[in-house]
């Protein structure tokens, strides 16, 4: 599976950041598209707002321009940037304040990655795709990326600092026409230091945190269900470029997917969660696999056209005893 960064070649030069305004400070102007784009953003933002009974944002858990086409974060616990060069690499250079250490490589943290559905892959990965990406007025932001010949869909994913050592992202699809077992795999690639990982999976009766060891193959899935393992196996990971061969150790066990990567050395637990109804599998290679990865396969539902659904992953940071 392929994670180097892309080349110079791939970057956007349409990718562009805007800053969503109410309505009436900038006035009326510019495409119908843009403009229907930024008040249903708006709208969705001042929603959110009231269903949280208007509390303000803390400063530091804004993400805020760079001036180059991306967005930075300071929360005193995590700094880093959001689709840095107006590239839609998710997270990268993530930092953790208290001990310096460099928690991301490669292509980022929930980052948005391969998309398939039935027969059907789009593309090398959705960060090869031109997006846009607006701060909204509570410090979120959204990235975007249009429905283009070939991919009859609009994609969105909208970042939140939801604590100091929380990020939370939200996908939205929103079909232009029929899809058939519609997938959007989220990627997560950390530093060489997190050596260890860990899948919550079904053990019977009971569920527990199991070591993702290399006895159990070198790239390993943990579907929800049956029903999850079959879509897998439907022949979408047979598509190049890369594919992949999965071993199937265990179901994981809902009603949340959980996957963990941590740092012994350094102290640090990352965890990624995901309710099982927004994810129906976890993957990730073996612990110590020079990716250092862990992926959540969202969706995996048909759609109708102009229908919308949505999935939210999670990523907790938590520091333990250094070992």
């Amino acid at each position: 599976m392929q994670t180097a960064t892309k080349d110079a070649g791939h970057q956007n030069a349409e990718t562009q950041v805007k800053l969503v305004k109410p309505l009436d400070s900038d006035g009326i102007g510019g495409k119908a598209e843009d403009n229907l784009h930024r008040t249903m953003t708006a709208s969705r933002d001042l929603d959110r707002r009231l269903a949280a009974g208007a509390q303000p944002v803390p400063a530091n858990l804004y993400f805020r321009p760079d001036g180059k086409g991306g967005f930075t974060f300071d929360t005193g616990v995590l700094k880093g940037r959001l689709h840095a060069n107006g590239k839609s690499l998710g997270l990268t250079e993530v930092v953790h304040v208290p001990t310096g250490a460099r928690l991301d490589r490669s292509n980022g943290l929930l980052s948005h990655y391969r998309v398939f559905t039935t027969g059907k892959r789009y593309g090398g990965g959705a960060w090869d795709w031109p997006s846009t990406a607006a701060l909204l007025e509570d410090g979120q932001v959204e990235v975007r990326w249009p429905a283009a010949e070939g991919r009859p869909f609009t994609l969105r994913a909208t970042y939140r600092l939801t604590g100091a050592a929380t990020i939370e992202v939200e996908t939205a699809v929103e079909a232009q026409a029929a899809l058939r077992d519609f997938e959007s795999f989220l990627a997560s690639y950390f530093a060489p230091a997190f050596t260890n990982a860990l899948v919550r999976g079904k053990a019977g009766a009971t569920s527990d945190l199991a070591a993702v060891t290399a006895d159990k193959g070198d790239w390993q899935m943990y579907p929800r269900d049956a029903a999850a393992r079959q879509l897998a196996e439907d022949g979408r990971w047979k598509l190049e470029p890369n594919p992949v061969a999965w071993t199937f150790p265990a179901e994981f066990a809902g009603p949340a997917a959980e996957a963990q990567r941590r740092a012994p050395g350094l102290g640090l637990v990352a965890v990624i969660k995901a309710s099982a109804t927004d994810c129906f599998a976890i993957a990730l290679p073996h612990q110590t696999e020079s990716h250092y990865s862990v992926y959540f396969s969202q969706f995996g539902r048909n759609f109708q056209a102009g229908e919308t659904a949505r999935a939210k992953v999670r990523l907790i940071l938590s520091e333990t005893q250094a070992q």
